[in-house]
């Protein structure tokens, strides 16, 4: 599947009011497209976008005004607060003040998967508040601004959590859930809830042969004939970590063993296993084992 960019957004993006300081183009996110900006005062109408739309205002008080086919309600939004957009619905806007925001476009495929067996329909909201969604989509906006392309596989996690968030509490008419009874077993999942021992030996296959790489999750629930979502629980109940903690840990053990094995240069160990340059690599050592690569050479 492609790249998701501008071309599946309604076209804010590209107008002339807006500055673009940081997107997600050229990381391969395939379900996800983020961008932050500053937004000067405008008003436009727009087409439906193929992608859901979720804003994030970073600043404000600013006053927005919103429609299909006109402005129909005004709403006084504070920082922190939430515009969202169905995917293949009209836009009619008006920004009152200049403003920076996060933009995060998902796909519809994520937010359906996220509902499991029933549709989901994104409401039109704005101004409303939500702390897990602004702190999901904030550490979203934190991947953009490091560039790491191995952290692939975290930016997935964020987006299905995004996903479930949207699908839980901002749908759209959604029906009451059934009577609580017994789920039906899913094929090759385990009664436990965890990966299986074939399951997780194939997913951690995987994982130590492309530890170098950018590892969506999507792949890793194909190792286990799961579904995003059910291989996301499944490995955590496994592991008792969620899949990109899990492989950072891989990585910062990997690069331990180089670091003290070998006389591998500390840049060249940083590439082979999955960080995005030396700097990163020391970072991570630092917060997680409060030592430098360096260290760990002399130590070894």
């Amino acid at each position: 599947m492609a790249e998701l960019g501008l071309r599946d957004t309604h076209g804010i993006l590209a107008q002339p009011w807006v500055r673009q300081e940081r997107t997600s183009a050229g990381l391969g996110w395939e379900h996800l497209y983020l961008s932050a900006q500053r937004e000067l005062p405008y008003r436009e109408a727009f087409d439906g976008a193929r992608s859901h739309l979720v804003i994030l205002h970073l600043d404000g008080p600013v006053t927005v005004s919103r429609g299909r086919r006109g402005l129909t309600s005004a709403r006084r939004i504070p920082p922190g607060g939430l515009f969202l957009h169905p995917a293949d619905t009209e836009l009619a806007v008006e920004l009152g003040d200049r403003l920076d925001t996060v933009h995060v476009y998902l796909a519809d495929e994520f937010l359906q998967a996220a509902g499991g067996d029933r549709p989901v329909r994104l409401a039109e909201e704005f101004g409303v508040t939500d702390q897990l969604l602004e702190q999901l989509v904030r550490a979203l906006e934190g991947v953009v601004r490091e560039r790491d392309p191995g952290a692939r596989t975290y930016a997935d996690q964020l987006g299905m959590m995004i996903a479930g968030q949207l699908a839980r509490h901002h749908s759209a008419g959604r029906a009451a859930p059934a009577p609580a009874s017994a789920p039906a077993p899913v094929a090759g999942r385990p009664r436990g809830g965890g990966l299986t021992e074939r399951q997780f030996r194939a997913v951690r296959e995987l994982l130590d042969a492309r530890l170098a790489e950018p590892l969506p999750l999507a792949e890793l629930a194909a190792a286990a004939n799961l579904s995003v979502s059910q291989f996301a629980r499944g490995f955590k109940a496994r592991t008792g970590l969620p899949p990109h903690r899990y492989l950072m840990r891989l990585r910062v053990e990997r690069a331990c063993r180089l670091l003290r094995t070998t006389t591998v240069p500390i840049s060249e160990v940083a590439v082979r296993c999955g960080f995005s340059h030396q700097e990163h690599l020391t970072r991570v050592l630092r917060a997680q084992l409060n030592t430098t690569p360096g260290v760990l050479r002399r130590a070894g």
